[in-house]
């Protein structure tokens, strides 16, 4: 399984996902330049978290126009496993390569802590490994992470299935207390209708390994070593 991780111009999570991958789940893995235009060789796609142009304008909006973008939409049409962490989530859906927004927290404020996820859908390349309500810890890091959709899309992306994990307390429960950025219908992470590219606000890939504080992180990320690999 060979990945790739995309760096952009204030990624730091980049470091995380190419060591974690390669050392936890045994992948081949290797860094995107932003301005490299092919990737041949790849399996799968990984956008790290961080801050991708300073977060000028707004959190994503300049890394939708790196170079590697325009490959990277041809990549998922083809129905490459594409996984977008925090600000990797937000470029793709800057990129309109996954549905809805991602706003200010609700607080003000940078968030950075543990949190519990609940697993909607394990139909996509990155959930497989788990069962629907599955109940994953992992650490958040944002300070724009409230995912936002109007009521019309919010209930076309609940009857397409497309909505991959919900904040919840530790127990399951979907509840407004365990939002932590007021997250639309407690909304973690997202996929596109072909469900090959996901959008996930928490960091699986800073929870492979119980000598950092968990590893629900990798029970997560194990999913893509089920995929079919093409060369």
């Amino acid at each position: 399984m060979h990945v790739g991780v995309i760096s952009f111009p204030g990624s730091n999570g980049d470091h995380d996902a190419l060591s974690n991958l390669e050392a936890d789940l045994g992948a081949s893995v290797r860094r995107i330049d932003y301005r490299e235009t092919s990737l041949a060789g790849l399996d799968a796609v990984v956008l790290p978290g961080g801050f991708s142009y300073g977060d000028a304008l707004r959190c994503g909006a300049i890394a939708r126009f790196a170079p590697v973008m325009a490959e990277l939409q041809k990549a998922a049409l083809d129905g490459m496993p594409i996984l977008g962490i925090c600000n990797g989530f937000q470029v793709l859906c800057e990129a309109h390569m996954l549905p809805g927004a991602l706003l200010r927290n609700e607080t003000l404020r940078f968030h950075c802590h543990w949190t519990h996820i609940r697993i909607e859908q394990t139909g996509t390349p990155w959930t497989n490994n788990l069962a629907a309500g599955d109940i994953l810890r992992l650490p958040v890091a944002h300070g724009e992470g409230a995912f936002y959709t109007d009521d019309e899309h919010l209930a076309q992306l609940e009857s397409d299935g497309q909505i991959v994990a919900r904040y919840c307390t530790e127990a399951g429960e979907v509840t407004p207390d365990a939002n932590p950025n007021g997250s639309v219908a407690n909304i973690a992470a997202v996929c596109n209708e072909q469900r090959n590219v996901v959008g996930l606000m928490p960091h699986p890939e800073r929870a492979t390994n119980e000598l950092v504080g968990g590893a629900d992180g990798l029970r997560l990320l194990k999913s893509l070593l089920n995929q079919t690999v093409v060369h």
